[in-house]
């Protein structure tokens, strides 16, 4: 791809992973091909009742599906991949490579939503280079991370290259042996890199990020420590810790059961691979471990962040169906809390130290590091690509600012790299990069219980029945407007000084002055009684009744009307009158 032949700008659009946590997702577009970079999720917040799962706006991508030319995935965490099968059901992905360990899981994830056939997965290795479309080259360089099989990758385009790091830190003495491929970074960086956009999370974080194996020997303490039943409680993810978790069982004469739908997938994947070395009998099922001494089990969970459905979660909540926290258990948190799960965790830490376990968890027990560079060694990811532009990305808007603040540092000048938002528009070309427009950058929100999306209408009516409780009005009404009985009314979660007989009969009132002065405008005196606008006056009695009593009874309860009708209309007679048809049951009766 010769430089001189570039007219267009390369135009990079993040639809996620700025300014927050998790569902990254990035947009390359050259001309009329589009490649994305991962198409990960994040997890709902408190106030996002009954959703589970938070996505990325796709509506560029929808729009734009015809000039797709395919996907590259850079490693298998859920904030990278979890979105695909979603995406898969609303547009086709003609390809999607990625490496060994994130296709096994993302296969299954594809089988299960029912949309395998909608792409064609493809492995890679290190250094593969694969084409997409006319214009994108991609190569994958060998990373580490805290997910074994991750990449960082060199996107070969016709104004040069642009190197995205993933997620990344640099790990020199790696679980696995596969260590970073240093050597390609460096040659790039010598051939000139147009533009790098680095993982941001840890840009507050002075020195270097520890070696995962320097978690091994405090595990280790703790393992030999403790005298009863041992629970361990990690990212379902990381398999370099599950590893060493495992290899700790064996040398402490520990049955290893695990607990949890996400991290038995992910171990079973990663054994099929060899991420995962252990004899088959170290792991053995939840009623075979029961019968062993205490002394001899480690039960490895879900719920390191508090997840509402998580195993731990459910153990410490007394919610599990077949495990109960004794006297004497010890609980391993070697996970740190992901900004805005911190509350969670606590809680449930306490919870679990109430029902008398003692717990083993914080930044001092040396039992957890993190999976991505501090500062030393985004200093060393500039160092050796030596970019002309640079993005931070993957972070929110702090780490942005602090991550910019280093690569200038670095002598990145100002003017030459962007703190940009979800959504822009980064028009890059040989000599400038800027903001050049904007794209639905908001989210879409999952309810998987239905396997719908939840509308920003269903959302605020859930917060406004959570915050404020819900008053449901039954109400029979008759073809002359008139109610035909007393309405019914029902609270829950409503605060009101008023007697239920009192507010029925107050209500009864209201309904029956607003019928009298609107009923003409559903029920037209020249139309036939078919023609009554049945749910425009639904709509119109909730409405009216929603803001009386919020005004005359101070309740702030969400109105809720649900509204009979007569099932067939009257018959008009000769004289004009209009008389009810009656059904046979009535006639016998």
């Amino acid at each position: 791809m010769a430089k001189n032949e570039a007219t267009s700008a390369l135009k990079i659009i993040p639809l996620g992973g700025l300014h927050e946590i998790g569902k990254n997702t990035c947009v390359f577009e050259y001309d009329d091909e589009i490649i994305l970079l991962d198409a990960g999720l994040a997890f709902p917040t408190e106030a996002m009742h009954g959703v589970n799962i938070v996505l990325p706006d796709t509506t560029y991508l929808r729009e734009n599906r015809h000039k797709i030319k395919g996907m590259i995935v850079t490693h298998g965490h859920e904030d990278h991949i979890g979105g695909i099968a979603f995406h898969l059901k609303q547009f086709d992905i003609p390809v999607i490579y990625g490496p060994r360990l994130a296709m096994a899981m993302l296969e299954g994830k594809l089988e299960e939503a029912g949309v395998r056939d909608r792409t064609e997965l493809r492995t890679v290795s290190p250094r593969d280079i694969v084409r997409l479309g006319k214009n994108f080259l991609v190569e994958y360089i060998r990373n580490t991370h805290s997910i074994a099989d991750s990449f960082t990758v060199a996107i070969h385009t016709p104004l040069g290259i642009v190197i995205h790091t993933g997620d990344f830190k640099f790990d020199h003495t790696p679980v696995d042996g596969e260590k970073f491929d240093l050597q390609r970074l460096a040659e790039h960086g010598e051939q000139g890199v147009l533009c790098l956009l680095s993982d941001s999370t840890n840009s507050e974080v002075p020195g270097f990020t520890p070696s995962e194996r320097s978690v091994y020997p405090n595990l280790d303490r703790v393992f030999s420590q403790a005298t009863g039943r041992l629970f361990v409680t990690t990212f379902a993810s990381s398999v370099h810790r599950i590893n060493m978790i495992l290899q700790l069982a064996k040398k402490h004469n520990r049955v290893v059961s695990v607990v949890g739908r996400s991290m038995l997938n992910l171990i079973a994947h990663a054994r099929n691979l060899g991420y995962i070395k252990c004899e088959d009998n170290l792991l053995q099922p939840l009623h075979t471990v029961r019968s062993l001494p205490d002394e001899r089990v480690l039960i490895l969970t879900t719920g390191s962040q508090g997840e509402t459905m998580a195993a731990m979660t459910r153990i410490a909540n007394k919610d599990h169906p077949h495990i109960k926290i004794r006297e004497g258990d010890t609980v391993v948190f070697s996970a740190n809390p992901i900004p805005g799960n911190t509350i969670a965790v606590v809680n449930t830490i306490d919870k679990l130290m109430i029902q008398g376990a003692k717990v083993v968890y914080g930044r001092d027990k040396g039992i957890h590091v993190s999976g991505h560079g501090c500062q030393e060694d985004q200093k060393l990811m500039i160092a050796l690509t030596r970019p002309k532009f640079f993005l931070p990305v993957h972070g929110e808007h702090r780490m942005l600012v602090k991550h910019s603040e280093t690569a200038q540092s670095m002598g990145i000048p100002a003017e030459n790299m962007i703190i940009i938002q979800n959504g822009d528009v980064v028009e890059l070309t040989e000599n400038a990069i800027r903001v050049a427009g904007k794209v639905p950058s908001g989210i879409e929100l999952v309810d998987t219980t239905s396997s719908g999306m939840v509308s920003d209408k269903v959302l605020q009516e859930r917060q406004r029945m959570a915050e404020e409780g819900i008053v449901t009005i039954a109400a029979a009404v008759d073809w002359n407007g008139k109610l035909m009985a007393k309405p019914e009314i029902h609270l829950r979660g409503v605060v009101t000084s008023m007697e239920r007989s009192v507010l029925q009969k107050w209500v009864q009132q209201r309904m029956e002055e607003i019928l009298t002065v609107r009923w003409s405008e559903f029920a037209p005196t020249d139309g036939e009684a078919a023609d009554i606008d049945w749910g425009g006056l639904q709509a119109t009695l909730e409405r009216e009744l929603q803001r009386s009593i919020r005004r005359e009874l101070q309740c702030q309860g969400s109105v809720t009307l649900l509204m009979q009708t007569p099932d067939e209309p009257p018959v008009k007679v000769a004289d004009g009158r209009r008389r009810r048809t009656r059904t046979a049951a009535q006639v016998a009766s």
